[in-house]
């Protein structure tokens, strides 16, 4: 107290004034600073949370494109299948059963047997139609075993040699990323058979140090990537690259006229 009191008598009247008045503005400023750092850390946080819940939402409407999607595109491997596969069993079920002669009993029961055959893997299409036609149950498989039941009614048509590659047994449980992983999966394979004029589909299928890897590729006709995205075609690569993004991963595209596709998705799990 003493010090400060020598220290005092040692400067002039205009000092002390003028240390007395900073020190009342600064106590005075502090507040003001203090108000302000609040209100703007508060806004900062409101507009994070309208940010976090905005994203929220369109995940959410997204997931829910993504699995109507999936089942738009059941019904129609359901409707191509009744129409190409179960309708040709039963047809030749009718012409087996129409061709028995029964004055020819030994030939006769072969046809009947054939016939039997026929109605028994008829039967066992329908019922695996009917568990098809629940996209939820086909997703309940599991990524791994969704892509490889897609990918057996895909060899049916024998129009594509297929080759499908996964050292995976089994993916940690993340049903929201599997079923835009999956819908992504059947968005690329419709390209390829509408557009890529390919013999053969290769499909790569790994899980390293948390990550998942998707590779589709095709010996088809490629295309020009930067081209294709400035016509309105290039939606559909763009539609991709924003629901990888919404699931945290990346996707690239190496193709070029002539040269086939390949696709390569990324995931963080």
């Amino acid at each position: 107290m003493l010090l400060v009191l020598r220290f005092l008598m040692q400067i002039s009247s205009k000092e002390v004034f003028f240390l007395i008045s900073l020190i009342t503005v600064i106590f005075l400023i502090a507040p003001l600073f203090l108000i302000v750092y609040v209100n703007l850390y508060n806004r900062r946080k409101k507009k994070h949370d309208e940010e976090t819940e905005s994203l929220k939402r369109s995940f959410e409407n997204e997931l829910l494109k993504s699995q109507m999607e999936v089942q738009e595109q059941t019904l129609k491997t359901v409707a191509y299948d009744l129409h190409d596969n179960i309708g040709q069993l039963l047809g030749l079920t009718i012409i087996t059963l129409s061709s028995i002669n029964m004055n020819d009993p030994a030939k006769a029961m072969e046809k009947i047997a054939a016939a039997e055959d026929l109605a028994k893997r008829s039967v066992k299409e329908i019922r695996a139609l009917s568990r098809l036609l629940d996209g939820e149950e086909l997703i309940s498989r599991g990524l791994i075993g969704a892509i490889a039941f897609e990918l057996d009614w895909m060899e049916k048509s024998q129009l594509y040699k297929i080759s499908y590659h996964s050292s995976l047994n089994k993916l940690p449980p993340k049903a929201d990323k599997e079923t835009i992983i999956f819908r992504l999966f059947q968005e690329t394979l419709h390209n390829i058979i509408r557009h890529a004029k390919a013999l053969e589909i290769i499909i790569n299928l790994e899980f390293i140090n948390d990550t998942l890897t998707l590779s589709i590729a095709d010996d088809g006709i490629g295309f020009d990537f930067t081209e294709i995205k400035k016509r309105h075609k290039g939606l559909g690569l763009q539609n991709i690259q924003k629901r990888v993004a919404m699931i945290g991963g990346t996707v690239s595209f190496d193709t070029a006229p002539g040269t086939g596709t390949r696709i390569t998705i990324t995931i963080p799990y």
